[in-house]
């Protein structure tokens, strides 16, 4: 039975929880607890659906986190994508902690903290095989592959035994940096005997195994010889290594390369300056220079794979980029897949990509991309090489999770010992067993604009239900003493009819709101908010009835006094009819 966890953990078990990350893609966040001692692996972000109109990011809810903030001894993230590293900044806003991390984590994370103008906040760079002591856990960091350089997991070693997190990870046996992961660790705690693995869930759909990154660059070298024109090429601007593939690539045929995009740009100055780019000074050119030469030596290297609205790729799809326009002859390539929930915004952008001329190359098949996610055959070779007591499959949606679980039980860990749980949950374990020991609070915290948690599930509602249906405000002024409509009412409709056109039904909106008053009123009675909830009422039966839509419909009674009340109103009359089309009446 699931119950709110108020205990600490003690000397006898161990536990692991989730923030985020479980039966989602992205705000990924766990922590494991001994001793009433806490450590935190990976704080990250997700971006919103369409549906959550305004809403920049979504941060998991990390008030669990605050609340025990004398007990988290550190943060250890395991790569610096956005969905593993993007609410850090929010969370040292909150407390003080240290953040452990690969030296390009750190990088693309100090601009980000210091942006959120967190001033005094500790970091520590890990080395994978480099050990070290956190409260009462020993933390040894180990090297995996991904879409992203400096990827690590992390063997946990708690008094009951090691728990291993992997991060995000696949196997490359020919990785662009020649970094393979790191077996040996892996094998050797799983001779040793591990207590628990959690273990990525993205690609746990898919049979065989994940090609190597380098297939990306020997494509990106046959597109670059036998294209004509200038090249576009975009992928996440965290892909360190498809970065470096298309620089190689340029290289090899002779053009040029040009980067467009504020966070591609940042993100080749921070892994140029750290070592992790290897750039030819002679191919890296300022795209003002790159107009002075033929098209066939030209790549422009930019942001926007995803098909965010405001990024340079949107941009230059749309026409209105200052400073790159699509040609004739042009080819894009789209070096990277619709992250789930994307794929209306990439479909738009590479139709307004063809409609202005360019051929795009976006095809699954095309080999411009592949995943940085483990498929099925190295997920079993992951669950054979650490042979875990418990398995709980963590990133990923609930039936990437379900699909994770089956496998370990393929390779022979019994139903009992595998836990597929959901954000907020909190797993413990002793030697011999596990249990689902609680909960505790999660869920998410929307980012709109400087607002940080401000907008709640009420004010999203209302914002799809002004998307859809719109808005009617109906101002009316009345005499307090006697109940008679002074002015008005006056109808404003915004999102829902057009006036001229709907003459009819706003006068009898008008007409029942001033029965209504009149009504209301007739027994002396002044009761302003429930005037306002009867108008509301009314007319929200009167326009589900007449157009089967539910506009937001909002009633302001002014009180005039009766001094007043024979002097003409400072806003339009009750006869107005406000025929310059913009829905006044």
């Amino acid at each position: 039975m699931e119950h709110t966890l108020k205990t600490r953990a003690g000397r006898s078990t161990v536990r692991v929880g989730f923030l985020g990350g479980q039966g989602e893609i992205g705000k990924n966040c766990s922590f494991i607890e001994h001793d009433g001692q806490i450590i935190v692996i990976d704080c990250g972000l997700t971006f919103p659906e369409e549906d959550a109109f305004g809403i920049d990011i979504v941060l998991p809810d990390l008030s669990f986190l605050v609340e025990r903030a004398r007990d988290v001894r550190g943060v250890f993230i395991t790569h610096g994508h956005e969905d593993h590293i993007g609410a850090v900044p929010y969370l040292l806003r909150e407390m003080s902690v240290r953040i452990h991390a690969t030296p390009l984590v750190l990088g693309l994370l100090k601009p980000k903290i210091e942006e959120m103008k967190v001033r005094n906040y500790q970091v520590d760079p890990v080395r994978p095989g480099r050990s070290l002591e956190v409260g009462p856990f020993e933390v040894v960091p180990f090297r995996v592959n991904h879409s992203i350089a400096d990827s690590v997991g992390y063997v946990v070693k708690t008094p009951l035994g090691p728990i291993v997190h992997t991060g995000d990870f696949k196997f490359d046996q020919t990785p662009v940096d020649g970094e393979v992961t790191d077996y040996q660790t892996l094998a050797d705690f799983g001779r040793e005997g591990v207590l628990a693995l959690l273990m990525d869930s993205t690609n746990a759909e898919r049979t065989g195994f994940t090609p190597s990154e380098r297939v990306v660059g020997q494509h990106l070298r046959q597109i670059f010889w036998n294209r004509p024109g200038r090249i576009l090429v975009t992928t996440f601007a965290s892909n360190v290594h498809r970065i470096q593939q298309v620089f190689d690539a340029a290289r090899s045929v002779g053009r040029k390369v040009g980067v467009v995009g504020r966070s591609m740009s940042d993100t080749v100055e921070i892994a140029s300056e750290l070592g992790y780019l290897h750039i030819p000074p002679e191919t890296f050119v300022d795209i003002d220079d790159l107009k002075r030469l033929p098209d066939d030596r030209v790549v422009l290297l930019t942001t926007g794979s995803q098909g965010e609205p405001m990024s340079a790729l949107a941009r230059i799809a749309n026409g209105d980029h200052r400073k790159v326009e699509i040609r004739s002859g042009d080819t894009v390539v789209l070096a990277a897949t619709p992250v789930p929930g994307n794929e209306t915004l990439v479909a738009r952008t590479v139709d307004m990509l063809f409609r202005q001329g360019a051929d795009v190359i976006y095809e699954p098949t095309s080999g411009v991309h592949v995943s940085g996610h483990a498929s099925q055959e190295e997920l079993k070779m992951m669950l054979n090489m650490v042979r875990p007591k418990f398995f709980v499959p963590v990133h990923g949606e609930w039936r990437h999770m379900v699909r994770n679980g089956q496998l370990a039980r393929d390779v022979g860990i019994l139903d009992e010992d595998i836990y597929i749980v959901e954000n907020g949950s909190v797993l413990e374990f002793s030697r011999e067993r596990g249990r689902l020991a609680g909960k505790v609070h999660s869920g998410q915290v929307l980012v709109d604009g400087l607002g940080v948690g401000d907008v709640g599930s009420v004010v999203l509602r209302d914002r799809r239900q002004l998307a859809q249906d719109g808005i009617v405000l109906v101002s009316v002024a009345v005499n307090p003493d006697s109940g008679e409509v002074v002015s008005g009412p006056e109808v404003i409709s915004r999102g829902f009819v057009f006036a001229r056109e709907s003459e009819e039904l706003i006068s009898e909106a008008r007409k029942r709101t001033k029965q209504t008053i009149v009504d209301l009123c007739a027994d002396g009675r002044k009761d302003w908010p429930a005037l306002k909830t009867k108008v509301r009422q009314t007319l929200s039966a009167l326009f589900q009835e007449r157009t089967k839509r539910r506009p937001i419909v909002i009633p302001v009674i002014l009180e005039v006094p009766p001094s007043e009340a024979g002097r003409p109103s400072g806003g339009p009359s009750a006869g107005s009819s406000g025929g310059d089309g913009s829905g006044r009446h």
